[in-house]
């Protein structure tokens, strides 16, 4: 079948954007590919598509709930029926539907934790997976190794899976992250496309501020005079709250802050709520982004610098995706990039708490990695230990 011809019969396109149409035809030339296409650029397609000329079962393994429940509705909502979301919200009587029908599904949404459960593995073993899929490849890198380090089995989950085809998706991954993936993934040859990250309609601006005051000044002034829906981030929990407060103090409607310290239920709730454009501004951290399908947003504000380049560009992209004229501010002050290394540095253990840890190791002759879950619990305790200091100890 003519991948135009489908590109207009399914998806209502008459043109591919940039890098998609060279996606497609590796994959269907049984080529594993590994694609970095920028922020806004429609990845999603690149497997959507691929999955009507197959006809067999893609699956997708997403980050992160919301990402994939959008991108399952959207599919839904241009009336494709056979989409199935895998997690953990779905009652053990939905998943044993789901595991009995498991072949009639075009498509399956879930995440690398889920592929770790014997029962999902033995399922999916039972059907044809024409296409495997990884979104955020990206993820492999950053957070594999502290905490998800399910996304470094994925590779042992393909062999399992019978080694299928495999579309690795990204927007922003160095050379070594790049690398990485091909490695963890254990795909061997692949087909690198790699696109130019440049988003032609979005105006970077970098503003030199001499204190936090003017900064908060400055924010004020630039969310009255842009037009439309906007993204403040920054690094620090308390100051998304705080500057949040001082937006609606000061006469600014329709604006909430999001973190990761929030309930679930509260986040997914601000998230729709932003997206339906009952919320015009979102003061957040970095956890706030990833998943949100909004075309229409129309400034980026950095309150403060990011942690690393690769996040200021997925941060930034997430403007202007209808490709219509769209401005990102960084606010910079002479001291800002320390806290990120600060941020950083508190996620690592202390040579104290090393030096703890391993001693009461030594004197109990246990082994860490087998360790019960209260067993870590009472650890952490013990030495003030959070979840991903915890994962950085040594494990025998």
């Amino acid at each position: 079948m003519n991948i135009e011809r489908v590109l207009k019969e399914k998806f209502g396109f008459d043109e591919f954007r940039p890098g998609q149409k060279e996606v497609v035809e590796s994959l269907m030339t049984g080529r594993h590919t590994l694609a970095m296409l920028p922020t806004g650029s429609g990845k999603s397609l690149c497997y959507q598509l691929p999955a009507y000329l197959l006809n067999k079962t893609v699956l997708i393994v997403s980050p992160l709930l919301s990402l994939m429940q959008d991108q399952a509705d959207q599919l839904k909502m241009s009336g494709e029926k056979s989409v199935l979301t895998l997690n953990s919200f779905l009652t053990l009587n939905q998943k044993r539907k789901a595991f009995d029908r498991l072949h009639s599904y075009r498509f399956i949404f879930l995440s690398p934790e889920m592929l770790s459960i014997d029962d999902v593995i033995k399922s999916l073993k039972s059907i044809e997976i024409g296409l495997f899929v990884i979104d955020e490849a990206h993820c492999i890198s950053q957070w594999g190794y502290d905490f998800r380090p399910d996304y470094l089995n994925l590779g042992e989950v393909r062999r399992e899976l019978n080694n299928p085809l495999t579309l690795a998706l990204t927007a922003t991954a160095t050379d070594e992250v790049r690398r990485d993936i091909v490695v963890k993934l254990n795909i061997g040859q692949v087909k690198e496309m790699v696109s130019s990250v440049d988003r032609e309609n979005i105006a970077i601006i970098v503003e030199r501020m001499f204190s936090y005051d003017e900064k908060l000044a400055r924010v004020l002034e630039l969310v009255r005079k842009f037009t439309g829906s906007g993204i403040i981030y920054f690094s620090s929990k308390k100051v998304a709250e705080s500057v949040a407060g001082f937006l609606q103090d000061n006469g600014i409607d329709s604006v909430n802050y999001y973190h990761g310290g929030m309930e679930q239920e509260q986040r997914m709730l601000i998230q729709q709520q932003f997206i339906s454009g009952q919320l015009k501004i979102i003061c957040a951290t970095s956890a706030f982004g990833m998943g949100v399908n909004k075309s229409d947003v129309r400034y980026v504000i950095h309150f403060h610098i990011p942690s690393t380049m690769e996040a200021y560009l997925q941060e930034i992209g997430r403007a202007g995706r209808d490709r219509k004229q769209s401005v990102a501010v960084l606010l910079y002050s002479e001291g800002d990039e320390g806290l990120p290394l600060h941020l950083m540095e508190q996620q690592l253990p202390t040579d104290s708490q090393i030096d703890g840890v391993c001693s009461f190791l030594n004197a109990t002759q246990k082994n860490l990695a087998n360790f019960t879950l209260s067993e870590k619990e009472q650890l952490s305790q013990s030495f003030s230990l959070n979840e991903i200091q915890l994962r950085f100890l040594p494990s025998s």
